[in-house]
């Protein structure tokens, strides 16, 4: 074969990744999947640790969101069948038992934090109602069906609908992130540079900031869906474009939302680090406590509406496709019928929640987390060890540092947990 036969496919390749709107809309679906309201909690919960737990932490997150998503990706791509879903390559890799046990554990895992968010922004948007605007709490049955109806709408409305729906909640997320944590520079203190703990206790804070850092950056429940847009989108050129966008996606994540942590936690002292996680109280809520701050005041509940919305968004799109993945083999009717049914399902169990309201919700949350993580780490590397379709990535380094922050990840879960 000659060097100039051997060059061609590259060359084509290059020409057809080349980036576009389509690849940004996505980017940006990602992102705004993966920061949620727990983007608020999550300076408070990683300075806990101390400076150098951070600053570890901040070197790991970007490998380990960009390995762990590329391999989910690699995964749902390796069926022998284009149209294959999430809940068909676990079957087709996995065999039917353990692949709908699979199928159904992924669906329990973000099925929760649907509900959570259905909750949170009702309880958000009515917060506002009533604290900014001055107007009486309104019907919470009315508020709630209304919000979530909205937001499955735009679901229904197809993908350029739902992805220009991102693109109108991303960029002024993103803005506002950027914004706040250029605002805090003039605050900022220099760290305690000790460890200020034991070397085994460090290690400990370091081990159960792990989690912490997997979920601050998840985009999984989207990430079957993105797959098969590029696939409609690109045909063979599928995983070239998924693994570029998911580089991008996960370059922004790291960028926007560490910047954020530094700047809130380079602002606050340990001891207010340690009163706020005390309270139990947003990171924007302290710092407009102690600053006297009305701008970062009415940022907080902005921040929050905006950011449980698009994650919003990101988790149903995963929690509709996994549902109706596991229907299709369970009753024998159209594709077309059981979408609808598993939207009629989703949209009264979130208004149900958002209605009902109940605390129970936040330990629901916790229970899924180790599922989000065997899923993400652990059960797309032991795919590749174990699936021929995948045994290309075997000898990648990436392979294996991804299953031992999976493995790190969940048992300091379970850990955290006993």
């Amino acid at each position: 074969m000659s060097l100039s036969q051997e060059t061609q496919p590259v060359c084509e390749t290059q020409q057809t990744v080349g980036w576009n709107k389509h690849d940004t809309s996505w980017m940006l679906s990602l992102f705004g999947t993966a920061v949620g309201a727990g983007i608020l909690f999550l300076p408070i919960n990683v300075g806990m640790g101390g400076f150098w737990s951070m600053v570890i932490m901040a070197l790991l997150a970007g490998p380990m969101t960009y390995f762990a998503h590329r391999g989910l990706a690699r995964f749902v791509l390796s069926s022998s069948r284009p149209e294959s879903d999430f809940t068909d390559v676990v079957e087709e890799h996995f065999g039917q038992k353990a692949g709908r046990l699979i199928s159904l554990l992924y669906f329990l895992s973000i099925f929760p934090i649907l509900l959570i968010y259905g909750v949170g922004l009702t309880n958000t948007v009515d917060s506002f109602i009533v604290n900014q605007l001055g107007w009486e709490s309104p019907s919470r049955i009315a508020l709630s069906g209304l919000l979530v109806f909205l937001m499955i709408a735009v679901m229904m409305a197809g993908e350029r609908v739902m992805l220009r729906a991102f693109e109108i909640i991303v960029y002024p997320l993103a803005a506002i992130l950027a914004g706040l944590s250029f605002y805090l520079i003039p605050s900022w203190q220099w760290p305690d540079l000790s460890l200020g703990m034991s070397v085994p206790a460090f290690t400990l804070s370091l081990w159960l900031a792990i989690p912490v850092s997997v979920f601050a950056f998840s985009h999984a429940a989207a990430i079957s869906s993105f797959v098969h847009a590029q696939r409609r989108h690109y045909g063979q050129q599928a995983g070239v474009k998924s693994e570029l966008i998911l580089k991008r996606t996960s370059i922004m994540l790291i960028a926007f939302v560490l910047f954020f942590v530094f700047s809130c936690v380079l602002s606050m002292t340990p001891a207010q680090l340690l009163e706020a996680k005390q309270q139990n109280v947003s990171v924007l809520s302290y710092l407009a406590n102690i600053y006297e701050s009305p701008f970062i005041a009415l940022l907080g509940p902005f921040i929050a509406f905006i950011a449980i919305s698009s994650s919003f968004l990101g988790h149903f799109m995963g929690a509709r496709e996994s549902l109706n993945g596991m229907m299709q083999k369970q009753v024998s009717l159209s594709p077309r019928a059981i979408d609808k049914l598993g939207i009629a399902f989703l949209f009264f169990a979130i208004w149900f929640a958002a209605v009902m309201n109940p605390s129970i919700l936040g330990m629901m949350e916790v229970l899924s987390g180790p599922v989000i993580a065997m899923i993400l780490f652990l059960m797309p590397m032991i795919a590749v060890l174990k699936v021929d379709a995948l045994k290309v990535y075997r000898r990648h380094m990436s392979t294996y540092f991804v299953l031992v922050m999976g493995v790190l990840a969940v048992s300091a879960i379970v850990f955290g947990l006993i």
